[in-house]
């Protein structure tokens, strides 16, 4: 259904009513009481926009709620809030992912059991949601098993990712962690090889062994892999360049290694 207001678009579901917001491109929820019922059914949410300086028992239940939580919260001016409904949004805003999302250490377990080799890229700060749907595209192309990604500090499956992947990101399993370095460390004891893709070494990525279960994992275009990671990898290695420039976007740096790692 069309809204009566520019920039959203308003459809039932359950006989409740939620709203599309163009820039987001995923379903949003908004309003203190409609925003704990999503939390209470475990509906999945990529983030929740909170009004600065709110108060009151409500506010107060949901931080309480949120606690330890993967929820990316954040607090922002009640224009902001605004810009995205005109409805009475109470101070806040949930955006809800239209995935469920994986949980890494009970899909590891079933892949090997199925007699798989697993195959993981992951994601280390890749905030634009252009790059992570067209790197889970290339994935779901190459047969990988899955994409890791932090619940905080990257880019989260929202419809515009979805459409960036092609559909992949339907039916490529997204694992949303809370530590990437415990991620990494569960993979290795799981007896999953690590190569980190930075340009900060002097070795190949084509010299790596790709043989059996791997995870490559890709770093943010500017600050690249945090050093927290690439201690817990097994091999680091750059994509060789004889260009002027020397760096390459991160979802086609993505694509060359997952391509190498199948090709090998």
């Amino acid at each position: 259904m069309k809204a009566g207001e520019e920039g959203e678009f308003i459809h039932l579901t359950n006989n409740k009513f939620t709203v599309r917001d163009r820039k987001e491109n995923s379903d949003i929820i908004f309003g203190m009481h409609p925003v704990m019922e999503a939390i209470k059914s475990g509906k999945e949410i990529n983030k929740i926009m909170i009004q600065k300086g709110l108060q009151g028992n409500l506010f107060h239940e949901l931080r309480a709620m949120l606690k330890g939580s993967m929820v990316n919260i954040q607090l922002v001016p009640v224009q902001k809030l605004d810009s995205i409904t005109r409805k009475n949004h109470q101070g806040v805003i949930c955006f809800a992912s239209p995935v469920t999302y994986h949980d890494l250490e009970t899909l590891v377990p079933v892949l090997f059991e199925k007699g798989e080799e697993p195959k993981f890229i992951i994601l280390d700060g890749i905030t634009d949601v252009r790059n992570f749907g067209a790197i889970a595209r290339t994935a779901e192309c190459l047969g990988y098993n899955g994409v890791i990604i932090p619940a905080k500090g990257g880019a989260t499956v929202t419809s515009d990712a979805i459409k960036t992947s092609a559909g992949a990101l339907m039916t490529l399993p997204v694992c949303r962690v809370t530590s990437l370095k415990s991620a990494l460390d569960f993979l290795v004891n799981s007896g999953i090889k690590l190569v980190a893709c930075t340009e900060k070494t002097d070795d190949s990525i084509y010299d790596f062994d790709y043989s059996g279960p791997v995870g490559i994992v890709m770093g943010n275009e500017e600050t690249g892999i945090s050093n927290d990671l690439i201690n817990r990898v097994q091999y680091i290695g750059k994509i060789p360049m004889t260009g002027a420039i020397k760096s390459m976007n991160v979802a086609v740096a993505a694509g060359i290694v997952m391509y190498e790692s199948v090709r090998k």
